[in-house]
């Protein structure tokens, strides 16, 4: 029986190590490896490529070579939102890596001042799979770090003595993991190849994205992810001279590596960098060469957005490499090109990575003067421009000013505040000096640009970072009217605020970033709270005290909660806004506290349409946005599930992006009954379409068919389709709206100008009845990024919110996503005053 059995095993073993691919098939004979140094096989159990590597094997391997090899230190520098670790790993030689903190403190010397040699190491950053389900670059990794622990001989010697190289193996540990289980619990023990097998064919939502199911590939700038704080701060700790980004594009592609098309390289990016990234794509069109391996360089992919991966180090003095392999999407499939197996998918990037040791090793001179040169010059930029910075106003809003502070402030950009007002900008308001080593990131992160040498984009043509978060700014020319701080704006403590001890009522402006979540957490905590649907002055302990409409009104009368004034205390402290205590109900000027404009408040309950159809990306947007500013945690529910399932307890449903094709005619009754009932219903873009073709929302669309439909297509040759394209779409720009401040939806915002992100040209039209438009284009609305004259033109003037009464509910559509990236901090304000004020609205 016992041999029976053992006889099974060994049988079951041998299918799956039919796959399986020994070190001698990703590595050259001629390599020599110290053999006390653990294999991955010794470690994992299977060869790599036999399995998907699961994050944690992954760490466990990486962790015993840190162990076993003089070579290499490793550490953890954060954790993901589901928490685990990112680890990095310093690999050189056992003599520098004794002297690191040293040798990396000269490195960021040399680039300080110009005068000092360049004879360090140079630096290499290998990062590996910011996509989960792109997971060739880390499997690829374990090899890359075992053959620098292990192989022997001159040539790695030589490399370890001249470079220190941060190896990140999983730039997305969540991503990789939930892909990983995907992958490995869809195979069999005979594999199948079909592109249509389930293994292939991922569920919603896809290992591509991280937690919140963000792309972390565009959060480098963003930094709204720990995993992005983590790996910049270590970036900026070493500021490397090279930065490799390993991906995977579709099976029937082959294998890409930068350069990309020559002309959408962001103006800012030095001509010299383009001169590298092209000196070192001959090591690896040399390497693919050697392996019979088909690639391709200059076509598809671009270097423009400066929140990529391999276009953040082109804005700060490295060089970054997009590298994108064909994917088998599991073990093995077929493609175009033939049967395409993990393995090789693997084997590709591991060559890549070599490829990229021999290219540093023989240009190491020029990069690190290159990068000396870029920081250098950068004062002498700065003094060319006929402005010497930025001024950027709080406009009554100090905590996003702050966030927004503390953004640059991780991208190493110096800020420093006025010490007295200077026309329309108060105390506290700040400058940012051109003249100051971030000077091109500062230029990128501010440009309002909107024509390119060429006008195709890869992904967005616009992210002013002040329009972001709603944040006016301008030019000036010279600092000598300013009175600025002496010391670079840095983050504060926040102090205790005065104890609330007696009031007629308490009341907070809703200004302030983080009130709405002051409110949830006080609405949670059992308190009764009214919003001012209009503006009153009151008599306070501080004096008579201005309140605006959308302030939130605690009346001592109404709570039943006997440790009231305890959580109120709590709240102000927990969330830094001051909380006015008042004297009494009765006014000096404005409505009074017993009005019928002061409306009850209610704690949202959230659903979030999710499931098959429905961008992954725009509902993470949102899950995020509630759950991190709001601490309200939505439901999220599939599309399939949402005819099954009882919509009473709900308050709100959220329709994000995406197509809602598969509702039933049942389900779109039961919807519209609910709406009608009481319910508050939001949809953008597509979501907001589907509610003006299901007649929830009183206006008129304009489709994207109409709006492509203007470009002249006569005389065209096949070559210009492209172009046309191009010109028909919005990749991404920023457009100016203005906002009815005396609506609910607009409550908090400081001015009537609201930038707000378009990437779909989806428009509704303005509707004739009256306040029923909250927000529309202005006639001259592009502020930011490419759009063509002719949609420019389509979207002036046309809405972009509309909210009305529906039965005893509310129907709010808006034609943008309001919280795209994470980012958005001004237009994220309207979908929050829709979960709390949304069902106030009245016609």
């Amino acid at each position: 029986m016992r041999y029976s059995l053992a006889l099974a095993i060994l049988f079951i073993q041998s299918l799956f190590f039919v796959t399986a691919k020994p070190l001698d098939y990703y590595f050259s004979d001629s390599i020599t490896f110290d053999p006390s140094i653990a294999k991955p096989r010794d470690v994992l159990g299977y060869e790599v490529g036999q399995w998907h590597v699961r994050h944690d094997q992954l760490v466990q391997y990486l962790s015993i070579l840190a162990q076993q090899s003089e070579r290499i230190n490793i550490e953890t520098i954060g954790y993901s939102h589901e928490q685990r670790p990112l680890i990095l790993l310093t690999i050189s030689n056992k003599a520098q890596l004794d002297n690191i903190e040293n040798i990396r403190k000269q490195h960021l010397a040399r680039l300080k001042d110009s005068s000092k040699d360049n004879n360090g190491p140079a630096v290499l950053w290998m990062g590996y799979s910011v996509h989960g389900n792109e997971p060739s670059g880390s499997n690829a990794a374990m090899l890359v770090a075992y053959y620098l622990a292990a192989a022997q001989g001159a040539e790695v010697e030589k490399l370890l003595d001249n470079t220190v190289i941060l190896l990140d193996p999983s730039l997305n540990p969540d991503g990789l993991a939930r892909f990983a289980q995907w992958a490995n619990s869809n195979r069999g023990m005979t594999l199948s190849a079909d592109p249509q097998h389930r293994e292939h064919v991922e569920a919603w939502p896809s290992g591509r994205t991280n937690h919140y199911l963000f792309d972390l590939n565009r959060d480098w700038l963003l930094l709204q992810h720990p995993e992005s704080q983590a790996r910049i701060a270590k970036f900026h700790d070493w500021k490397p001279n090279v930065l490799t980004d390993f991906h995977e594009m579709g099976p029937n592609s082959s294998y890409f590596f930068q350069p990309g098309i020559p002309s959408r390289t962001h103006p800012l990016t030095p001509d010299g960098n383009v001169e590298l990234t092209n000196m070192l794509a001959s090591f690896h069109a040399n390497a693919l060469d050697n392996e019979q391996q088909l690639y391709f360089t200059q076509e598809s992919f671009d270097d423009f957005y400066y929140g990529k991966g391999s276009t953040y180090p082109d804005i700060n003095g490295s060089v970054g490499v997009l590298f994108e392999q064909a994917s088998s999407r599991g073990h093995v499939q077929e493609t175009i090109n033939g049967t395409l197996h993990f393995a090789q998918t693997i084997k590709n990037q591991l060559t890549t990575s070599l490829s990229t040791f021999a290219g540093v090793m023989k240009h190491k001179a020029q990069l690190l003067t290159y990068q000396q040169n870029f920081y250098g010059e950068a004062k002498k930029l700065a003094a060319k421009e006929d402005y010497s910075g930025y001024l950027v106003a709080a406009e009554g809003d100090e905590q996003k000013l702050i966030e927004f502070l503390y953004l640059l402030k991780q991208h190493q950009i110096e800020a420093y505040p006025l010490k007295s007002d200077y026309k329309t900008y108060k105390v506290g308001d700040v400058f940012i000096p051109l003249e100051q080593p971030q000077y091109r990131l500062i230029k990128a992160a501010f440009s309002e640009q909107k024509n390119f040498k060429d006008n195709t984009f890869y992904d967005v043509s616009g992210w002013t970072l002040p329009h972001a978060f709603n944040l006016p700014f301008e030019t000036i020319k010279s600092t000598r009217s300013l009175k600025l701080d002496a010391r670079a704006w840095q983050k504060q403590p926040t102090k205790p605020k005065s104890e609330l001890v007696d009031g007629y009522a308490f009341g907070f402006s809703w200004q302030q970033f983080n009130a709405p979540k002051m409110l949830n957490y006080l609405l949670k905590n059992g308190i009764e709270a009214r919003v001012a649907l209009e503006g009153f002055s009151a008599k306070t302990t501080q004096g008579i005290s201005q309140f605006k409409a959308g302030s939130v009104i605690i009346a001592a009368g109404l709570q039943n909660n006997e440790k009231w004034l305890t959580i109120l205390n709590q709240a102000q402290n927990k969330f830094d806004i001051d909380i006015a205590a008042i004297q009494s109900g009765l006014t000096s000027e404005g409505i009074d506290l017993g009005s019928r404009f002061m409306r009850p408040v209610q704690a949202p309950k959230v659903l979030l349409v999710g499931g098959e159809g429905v961008s992954q990306y725009e509902l993470g947007e949102v899950w995020y946005h509630l759950d991190r500013h709001l601490e309200l945690a939505p439901s999220i529910v599939e599309q399939g599930r949402l005819s099954h399932i009882s919509l009473d307890e709900y308050s709100h449903i959220i329709l994000v992006d995406g197509s809602y094709s598969e509702f039933t005619e049942q389900l779109k009754s039961k919807l519209k009954q609910w709406t009608k009932a009481g319910g508050v219903i939001w949809g953008h873009k597509r979501g907001a379409k589907w509610l003006v073709d299901n007649q929830l929302v009183k206006a008129q669309s304009i489709s994207r068919q109409e709006m492509s439909e203007q470009f002249d297509t006569k005389n065209l040759s096949y070559k210009d389709r492209d172009h046309l394209s191009a010109k028909q779409r919005i990749a991404g720009a920023i457009f100016a709206t203005h906002m009815d401040l005396s609506h609910p939806l607009s409550f908090g915002l400081q001015r009537e100008l609201l930038p707000v992100f378009k990437n779909s040209t989806w428009l509704l039209k303005p509707t004739e009845q009256p306040f029923l438009t909250v927000g529309y284009y202005l006639k001259n609305p592009q502020l930011a990024g490419y759009t063509a004259p002719e949609n420019v033109e389509k979207i002036a003037n046309n809405a972009s919110v509309i909210a009305h009464r529906f039965g005893r509910g509310s129907v709010i559509a808006m034609t943008d996503n309001p919280v795209f990236r994470g980012y958005w901090y001004g237009t994220s304000r309207v979908l929050t005053n829709a979960l709390f004020f949304g069902g106030l609205l009245t016609e």
